[in-house]
């Protein structure tokens, strides 16, 4: 046992577990928004536990990390000795790609084929595999292993910014 994580040989069942729920999650939450609400955004973003985004954006948002984020880290850590894994800047794919106005079902839809590519990708690795080093921007020296812990991390900062979007949403009406 390393600093107190238990390491098998195996990503961890309750994490791949966690991934693999959380497209269901991810729309559980997006439809208990009032249409009115899917692209509101509050006058304070104050408090916001994941990126200050609209209910729609965080959809594109999660599917665009899982693209082009988790999966090219993935994929790099996996093909290269140590690579340099780049942070995204949010703010410009909101901007550049528009989620104002996407179709929140293409991009359900498209996280959910990109989420299972995912889980296709990661299941079964070795602990070989898992243990392959990366350097990711902002977060430091990691294996793929805790890449993949950041992953699931980063699903459920979202959950839980539709829950305080939603929470604002409805404080928003008392006026």
């Amino acid at each position: 046992m390393t600093a107190g994580v238990r390491q098998d040989g195996a990503m961890h069942a309750v994490t791949l577990a966690a991934l693999a729920a959380f497209p269901d999650q991810l729309e559980a939450h997006f439809a208990a928004f009032a249409p009115e609400f899917t692209r509101w955004a509050p006058a304070s973003w104050d408090g916001v536990p994941s990126e200050p985004l609209t209910a729609l954006e965080q959809l594109c948002h999660v599917r665009d990390i899982e693209i082009d984020g988790y999966q090219v880290r993935i994929r790099r850590t996996l093909a290269e000795t140590n690579p340099l894994l780049a942070s995204i800047d949010t703010d410009a794919l909101v901007r550049e790609r528009a989620y104002a106005r996407d179709e929140p079902a293409r991009a359900l839809s498209a996280f959910r084929a990109a989420r299972a590519e995912t889980l296709e990708m990661i299941s079964g690795l070795g602990d070989a595999q898992l243990a392959r080093t990366a350097v990711f921007e902002g977060y430091g020296p990691l294996t793929l292993r805790s890449l993949i812990h950041y992953l699931c991390s980063h699903d459920q900062q979202h959950l839980a910014g539709l829950q305080w979007l939603l929470g604002k949403a409805d404080a928003s009406r008392l006026g």
